[in-house]
């Protein structure tokens, strides 16, 4: 009988160690449903990282090549804005050349800018990260170039914007213009890119122009009046995207639609990029994904 009631015991147990084992791996369920999915994005490809920790978090073809569009602006904007003794007040006059680019280029886009007028150094940043203008690169590389002539200067400019790509570590980008409008040789990656929004995002200037929405310039004319310029932010993600704080829009033949992104939500900033996503609107479909994404990691 003592042992019959031994044998029950040591079954009961045994029950109860398994009801236990089940118990604890259905405990575990809800955590493992919780595992968040890698999104799908149309994109050719793709990087996000987390700002503060340089942390990767998504990649898609990150370090491919591809052709960058006006995301090149980024660039451009880092190298104005690393010059020394910038004066950012300091006034630029606008030359035909600038506006005869837009027009031998007709895809190009445009901050509108009017010979004759007195812009600032300032102004032209605005010009152009905003509507992306074409001729504020043109100016800004003509005045932070150096030589006699305007050609030598914009190759100067261009030869500054390699040199800060190098001290950086983007070891696949290489541009050969200014304004992304390139000549076969402009290309980055999704990884190399996001890199250099990660430190053009450490000038307070950078940050200030890239996260604005809109802006209205008073500029000097040719005649000494002066007139008022409106430039909008072609960035999708602002007022949109909870969070968002910029940074550059790029599109062209060859380089299709993409789009370098930052959002900063409950003090963490995820940054990242898409190159070469079909349209418009699935770039920014791509960027959301990838931010949604970002903050869930």
């Amino acid at each position: 009988m003592k042992t019959g009631i031994k044998g029950i015991r040591r079954v009961s147990a045994v029950a109860v160690m398994a009801a236990g084992a089940v118990l604890s791996a259905g405990a575990l369920a809800p955590a493992q449903a919780a595992t968040v999915a890698t999104p799908t994005i149309t994109a050719k490809g793709g990087f996000v990282m987390n700002n503060g920790t340089g942390k990767s978090l998504y990649t898609k073809a990150a370090d491919t090549r591809l052709s960058t569009g006006s995301t090149t602006k980024i660039m451009t904007a880092r190298v104005v804005l690393a010059q020394p003794n910038l004066n950012l007040d300091a006034k630029v006059t606008v030359q035909k050349a600038y506006s005869d680019y837009i027009v031998d280029n007709n895809w190009a886009s445009s901050a509108r800018l009017i010979v004759g007028d007195k812009v600032t150094v300032r102004q032209l940043l605005y010009g152009l990260m905003l509507p992306s203008g074409c001729d504020a690169a043109y100016a800004l590389a003509d005045k932070f170039g150096t030589g006699s002539t305007r050609a030598a200067r914009v190759k100067s400019f261009i030869g500054k914007m390699n040199t800060t790509a190098k001290n950086l570590g983007l070891k696949n980008t290489h541009f050969d213009s200014f304004d992304g409008i390139g000549h076969g040789a402009n290309y980055s990656t999704p990884r190399d890119l996001t890199k250099l929004a990660s430190n053009a995002m450490k000038y307070s200037t950078f940050r200030t122009v890239v996260k604005t929405k809109s802006t209205k310039q008073k500029v000097t004319t040719k005649n000494g009046g002066y007139r008022y310029m409106e430039w909008k932010n072609t960035n999708p993600l602002l007022g949109t995207y909870s969070g968002a704080i910029g940074v550059k829009t790029g599109s062209g033949p060859e380089a299709k639609y993409c789009l370098v992104f930052a959002a900063t939500r409950n003090n963490k900033t995820i940054i990242g990029t898409v190159l070469a996503s079909s349209s418009v609107d699935n770039r920014t479909v791509d960027a959301k994904k990838l931010l949604d994404y970002g903050f869930k990691k």
